[in-house]
């Protein structure tokens, strides 16, 4: 999973001649990027909760608001191969796909097996270690960063609850109208229940020291970070209002999907600049970068 992003729900522009350059050859071979000092800011999702439950491939995990309200996150599920239910939204994915939040990569693993070509990104370092680990693409970078192949990829993913990055639908699926080629796809998965909710939450491993140990400081005092909840009549809504238009819906393994059509409309200026920029950027390797 992948969070990070301002209050204001878009991330700081980037130096003109950083937009779109991005060498993912060397990032995915150093974990650094090329370009200059890594775009991607202190992220909830490097908290020790997290990168531990992934090292050791198991919770428990949750994320817990303020009134102590906890919601489960399904760390053995995301550590395992790909399943049926992920296979269910695989096999709809047309041409390069982007995994937005991609954890420890079981489903970029999963894409290249396929034979897509398949980059991951993500906030937390131990995920990237770990999706590059399993021999998958993968760069440390929030999808509100600047990032290689913008406007031409074939397939967003959002799954594992990733449509609430950023803690606002409507400015995340603006944000995949961006990244898409023309009548590109975007697969999300939504709560199996109607809602539509705003959250701050702090990931949370659920020992509090009285019968576990006691979770480290840096956990504990992490600024909480805004999430959303959606669920399929909500996510539609603010499909619809973008201009989306919907592709598909289904159920599998009592998880819900959605799939929608980028919306036909003008790329916002900063996509229009960069991808000028584009003919003089460093190449991406081919198995990352769409064409």
């Amino acid at each position: 999973m992948s969070t990070t992003v301002p209050s204001s729900g878009l991330a700081a522009p980037a130096p003109a001649d950083r937009v779109g350059t991005p060498d993912a050859h060397e990032a995915v071979v150093d974990g650094s990027d090329a370009a200059g000092a890594a775009p991607v800011r202190a992220a909830p999702w490097g908290a020790d909760p997290y990168a531990n439950a992934l090292r050791t491939g198991r919770g428990p995990l949750f994320l817990r608001r303020s009134d102590g309200w906890l919601l489960p996150l399904d760390v053995e599920r995301w550590c395992s191969d790909a399943g049926s239910a992920d296979l269910s939204a695989l096999h709809r994915c047309e041409g390069p796909v982007l995994d937005i939040g991609c954890g420890p990569g079981r489903l970029v693993a999963e894409l290249a097996s396929l034979g897509h070509r398949a980059l991951g990104i993500d906030v937390s370092e131990a995920a990237v270690a770990r999706t590059r680990g399993l021999g998958g693409a993968a760069l440390l970078r929030s999808v509100f960063d600047p990032l290689p192949g913008e406007g031409r990829w074939g397939t967003l993913l959002l799954l594992d609850g990733n449509i609430g990055i950023g803690g606002d639908p409507a400015a995340l699926l603006d944000r995949a109208a961006d990244l898409l080629g023309a009548d590109g796809l975007l697969i999300a998965e939504t709560v199996p229940v109607d809602v539509d909710e705003r959250v701050r939450v702090r990931l949370d491993d659920g020992r509090d020291g009285t019968g576990g140990r006691t979770a480290p400081a840096s956990a504990r005092d992490a600024e909480p970070f805004p999430w959303a909840r959606i669920g399929t009549p909500a996510l539609l809504r603010h499909a619809r209002a973008g201009g989306w238009r919907t592709a598909g819906q289904w159920g599998a393994e009592g998880r819900t999907f959605v799939s929608l059509r980028r919306p036909v409309r003008e790329r916002s200026a900063r996509i229009r600049s960069q991808s000028a920029e584009s003919a003089n950027s460093a190449p991406v390797i081919s198995s990352q970068l769409p064409k």
